[in-house]
């Protein structure tokens, strides 16, 4: 077996590339989400080590001061931070030579040959969906017996593996919490509306839905919501409350967990006899019946998708959702106490200046509690980004999605919209929602109750403000 090294790289400062982002991306306040696609196949390596960078603020110089110890380095990359991950790649090899080194991730799931034409340091890049692959790599199988691996041969050709089955039996999949407490310092990892410390995992893959613009079932889990038992998930969180008596909150990181509503019922029940305090990602139309039982048994917030207020637009990237439905589930949530963070996209096709308005006035208007604004971003391997290359929304200068520091930018643009007006209206829409009366009584009231909570606002503030003035400096 090869001394294996799994490395979320240094990037970008403040840098979230975890499993929970939707966008990789530095955040509008200090937050980071688990490295969970790494920590994953870690935990089927005997022996490896997982390094998370970013919130750990380990620089270049200490993640190459390893280089020796390690036979094999696996980093995850995207998108946004591909060509400083290469160069980490690059840096570690100068400093071992004989360090085999693979990309996992979406970009290079769907573009592998690119990948390795673009970045001759790196020997492999393993597809899809990875664990077993990787497992093979670092348990020396003769690489051209791996499926689901592209790799570099002793001549410089590449050549391409057939492609690895879909995972079924999801309970062979073992925890990743182990590795979190052997690797992690778990109060490195924040999320403003997860309370801190917080532990997020996945219990299954997949998701049904069909929109155009989400990065991971297109590209890696696919749509078909495939499932762990409810008592392989019962059981690590059970080991993971007792290892981490510090957590306040568990997180489900399914692309959406209430897609399968009898087993997450199911799963909920359980977690009330645990007695822990719980979030997941959820669709906005959840029945209020569900909702009840979920509250009942230690819900605490979901994090819903909303996207947009206009429903032309929610067809047009096949969300699948109604905006009356999504009112309804919102009312319920506020009657039965569940705190919802909402997420909206703009600049998304089908786009103006009157939809954008319209989005901000309805989520006034549905108020969930917290939000996050992100600007449509059409990564590699989405219905979105071949949409976008067709039809000339997104230019090769865009193409990375981030800036120089690691901040999104708006990279769609329309004969009607601007790159500019998509990306100044992140600001009007962060400071409509939160500069309102009731919603700053809102947040004074719930920092009046804690004085972590106060600390914790007040840092969060100071960061945000600092976000919108990083703006500013890029749109000038």
């Amino acid at each position: 077996m090869l001394r294996t090294l799994f490395l979320q790289a240094p990037s970008f400062d403040g840098f979230d590339g975890g499993a929970g982002s939707r966008y990789q991306a530095k955040r509008e306040i200090r937050s980071f989400w688990y490295p969970t696609w790494l920590a994953q196949p870690a935990a089927l390596v005997e022996k490896s080590k997982l390094v998370d960078a970013p919130p750990h603020g380990q620089s270049l110089a200490d993640v190459v001061a390893m280089a020796k110890d390690f036979d094999l380095v696996v980093v995850h990359t995207s998108a946004p931070s591909f060509k400083s991950d290469v160069k980490t790649i690059e840096a570690l090899k100068a400093a071992n030579p004989n360090m085999k080194a693979g990309l996992i991730g979406a970009k290079v799931a769907v573009q592998p040959e690119r990948s390795l034409i673009e970045a001759p340091a790196v020997d492999f890049v393993a597809r899809n969906e990875f664990d077993f692959t990787i497992k093979d790599v670092a348990d020396d199988v003769p690489w051209s017996k791996i499926a689901g691996l592209s790799w570099r041969n002793a001549k410089g050709a590449l050549v391409h593996n057939p492609d690895r089955p879909i995972l079924e039996e999801m309970d062979n999949l073992p925890w990743v919490t182990p590795v979190y407490q052997r690797d992690l310092e778990i109060e490195k990892y924040f999320i403003g509306y997860l309370k801190h410390p917080y532990i997020s995992i996945y219990t299954g893959r997949g998701c049904k839905s069909r929109c155009t613009f989400c990065l991971w079932p297109q590209t890696v889990g696919g749509h078909r919501y495939r499932t762990r038992s409810v008592q392989h998930v019962i059981e690590e969180i059970a080991w993971a409350k007792k290892a981490f008596p510090q957590v306040k909150e568990f997180f489900f990181d399914d692309d959406t967990f209430t897609d399968d509503l009898p087993r997450a019922e199911a799963i909920a029940k359980e977690l009330g006899k645990l007695g822990v305090t719980w979030s997941c990602n959820a669709k906005a139309n959840v029945p209020r019946r569900s909702l009840e039982k979920f509250k009942k048994n230690g819900l605490r917030l979901l994090l819903v998708g909303y996207e947009t207020g206009n429903q032309q637009i929610l067809f047009n990237i096949k969300k699948g959702m109604r905006i009356e439905v999504a009112e309804k589930f919102t009312k319920d949530c506020h009657d039965l106490g569940i705190a919802i963070h909402g997420t909206f996209i703009l600049g998304l096709p089908g786009e103006t200046r009157e939809t954008i308005q319209q989005t901000v006035a309805w989520a006034a208007k549905i108020n969930p509690h917290t939000i996050q604004v992100s600007l449509a971003a059409p990564y590699p391997g989405t219905f979105l980004y071949n949409q976008a290359v067709q039809n000339g929304w997104l230019d090769a200068e865009h193409a990375e999605l981030v800036d120089e520091h690691g901040i999104q930018i708006a990279p769609l643009h329309y004969p009607h919209l601007s790159h500019e007006e998509i990306f100044d209206s992140v600001e009007t829409f962060y400071k409509r929602f939160y500069f309102r009366a009731g919603k700053i009584a809102s947040i004074v009231g719930e920092m009046a109750t804690s004085p972590d909570m106060m600390k914790r606002r007040l840092r969060e503030g100071v960061e945000f403000f600092q976000f919108l003035k990083d703006r500013k400096e890029i749109a000038a």
